[in-house]
């Protein structure tokens, strides 16, 4: 066991002990904006297609229901812009986390293999390498990496932590450039439907790669837009010949969604309006902390995108912690998300308003 941890960097979040013990002692108790988990309840009608499908004794299947995939198909299509997309484009896994740290591995990379990601980066990407024992490098822009070698391209947006957004015209050069090189591109697209200065496109969308998925996946959860953090809900859509040998893999090492979670998603991609809602509380939080925090000298880059502010005082990221953190405000530092984010913190807006209304006070 120690031979594979020792591959893997110290776990970022522990450094962040002292400062949420700093910010706990708060006589108002401590705002939370450091990790972007919901705290809004899951919606009604998840809610009850969940209870529905509890009597389910049996095992579930890794491909998941043809409902399911009815389901991500149709979203797809709709919500996307993709076309003729069939069962065999898409693939549910168990949240985005495990496949993007499990990725690499599954696709039978190892020593002398490439794994290039942003420069500031959500940190698993980097796990994922580490744990397949692949080379891993960062890029500002992808199309000037050497290609030899690389096997496998992240691109994430918008952007977890900077909210940046990849337009229509950067993701088509991308997307062409990788496969005239043959470079297999996952597109980490999570905050998609959390477009806020911008209207993020999926690499599915046909004016990106030409009404083809040769060489392309894209990866999507329901944890932020409809709540399911605590569901663990999220697919793949995509190259059919890179999703099929997937799944093959995936079933060997039973990694199956449970059924009561797929009858989830079946009722969560078929309804928008609870996204709508969603997005409004996000909407007024969001302003509500960038006006203050702007107030208190912080500027704010990209952030036109996501669930998280990229606010910077031009200090260390940790004085910046440490001063938020005697306010009773944790946030991450932006050195958690790569050394380029030394002098950044991470600010996200998913606390209730009665903690974002806290925020604000102690910011202004």
């Amino acid at each position: 066991m120690s031979a594979v941890s020792d591959r893997l960097p110290t776990f970022p979040w522990d450094k962040l002990e002292p400062y949420k013990k700093t910010a706990s002692a708060h006589p108002d108790g401590i705002v939370d904006l450091s990790v972007g988990t919901p705290v809004d309840p899951v919606p009604e009608l998840i809610q009850k297609a969940l209870i529905d499908a509890a009597d389910s004794p049996g095992y579930p299947t890794v491909w998941g229901t043809p409902a399911l995939r009815d389901a991500i198909t149709g979203w797809v299509e709709r919500r996307l812009g993709a076309r003729d997309v069939t069962h065999r484009h898409v693939l549910p896994i168990v949240g985005s986390k495990e496949l993007v740290a499990w990725l690499p591995t599954q696709l039978g990379l190892g020593p002398g293999d490439r794994v290039a990601y942003p420069r500031l980066a959500y940190p698993t990407y980097e796990v994922g390498a580490r744990l397949a024992r692949a080379d891993h490098e960062v890029y500002d822009d992808p199309t000037e990496l050497d290609p030899r070698g690389l096997k496998l391209l992240w691109l994430n947006s918008p952007s977890n932590p900077t909210g940046k957004v990849l337009s229509k015209s950067e993701l088509t050069r991308i997307v062409a450039w990788a496969r005239s090189h043959g470079v297999l591109v996952f597109s980490d697209e999570c905050y998609l439907e959390l477009g806020w200065d911008a209207d993020p496109v999926s690499v599915l969308h046909p004016d990106v790669n030409g009404g083809s998925y040769e060489g392309i996946v894209a990866v999507h959860s329901l944890s932020k837009r409809s709540n399911l953090a605590g569901y663990r809900a999220a697919f793949l859509a995509g190259d059919p010949d890179v999703l099929g040998p997937l799944l093959q893999i995936r079933k060997h090492g039973g990694m199956m969604t449970s059924a009561p979670t797929q009858a989830a998603v079946v009722a969560a991609l078929g309804d928008d309006e609870h996204v709508r809602v969603q997005r409004d509380r996000y909407a007024a939080r969001r302003d509500a902390l960038r006006t203050a925090l702007e107030s208190h000298g912080f500027r704010i880059e990209h952030s036109e995108a996501s669930l998280y502010l990229w606010a910077t005082k031009g200090e260390s990221c940790w004085t910046t912690v440490s001063a938020l953190a005697d306010l009773g405000i944790l946030v991450a530092p932006g050195d958690f998300y790569g050394e380029a984010g030394a002098q950044h913190v991470r600010v996200a807006f998913t606390a209730t308003d009665e903690r974002v209304r806290a925020a604000v006070q102690r910011l202004t």
